[in-house]
């Protein structure tokens, strides 16, 4: 539980240097290496990047939040469950009814919980499914739209040729090689490793949101998964999806906002028309 506790400290402040370093990384390097002094022609193309990456670390960002302000637990419940001597320390959660569960982390009862985001800090539920799916989605976004950019920075500033695919996957192993022999400088190694942890977060959170969108389409959670439950849905996946996303829906992809109302007692969303 140590450990776990732990995590959930480190985990969200690795997240906030990282995209502070994607940031500075993009507006003091990438950019005006790759568009230097832009005439007329490149300075629509310098504005256009520019304005995507801000949206999509706003979007980023912002459903990051969401996630955080709209948390899963129930407002009225606040019993603790007495801990079962079968339980493991090692398990973040107690399981309750009714999809309810008592996080160990959280110390609060969750409604309808998936798994403890170690990321935000909190539990993902019901209520804030959808600001944590497009979080995975528009993060995944901003970590591969910065490696295209952290090649074509290598390209342009060290003419380092990515026609090879082999030229990527040994240019972490190389570059660290140089780096002891006192070739390659810190910057660049730090450059090369950055494009390695952008390639896993983007790949990990793109796996990990069609994985949640799966789940919720079928009415099911995390837990439950893990518990080998099978549940019985009757409700069609487009209700199951409306149920999470809302109706507004489209809004939600587009700009992180409140799509799902929730009721002031922390119970269920209700179901919109």
């Amino acid at each position: 539980m140590l450990k776990l506790r732990l995590l959930n400290a480190v985990a969200p402040a690795y997240f906030f240097t990282a995209t502070a370093v994607t940031f500075i990384l993009h507006f003091g390097f990438f950019v005006p290496t790759i568009f230097p002094n832009p005439d007329m022609s490149l300075r629509g193309s310098t504005a256009l990047h520019t304005a995507l990456f801000l949206f999509l670390m706003f979007n980023a960002l912002g459903n990051y939040v969401m996630t955080i302000r709209y948390p899963a637990e129930s407002a009225n419940e606040t019993a603790i469950p007495v801990c079962s001597p079968h339980c493991s320390d090692k398990v973040d959660a107690h399981y309750l009814l009714n999809g309810r569960h008592f996080c160990k982390l959280c110390k609060k009862v969750i409604l309808k919980r998936d798994h403890h985001c170690f990321f935000t800090g909190n539990c993902i539920g019901n209520r804030n499914m959808r600001y944590f799916i497009m979080f995975c989605i528009y993060t995944s976004c901003v970590c591969l739209y910065s490696l295209v950019l952290g090649v074509a920075f290598l390209t342009v500033e060290y003419s380092i040729s990515f026609q090879n695919p082999l030229t990527f996957l040994t240019l972490l192993p190389l570059s660290t090689g140089y780096f002891f022999m006192g070739t390659v400088s810190g910057l660049q190694l730090f450059l090369v490793l950055m494009l390695y942890v952008w390639l896993g977060i983007g790949l990990v959170c793109a796996g990990f949101c069609c994985q949640q969108v799966l789940l919720v389409a079928r009415g099911q959670t995390w837990c439950q998964l893990q518990r080998g439950q099978l549940v019985e849905n009757c409700s069609p996946w487009r209700a199951n999806l409306k149920d999470v996303f809302g109706t507004r829906w489209i809004l939600g992809l587009v700009l992180p906002v409140q799509t799902v109302e929730t009721s002031p007692d922390g119970t269920d969303p209700p179901k919109q028309d």
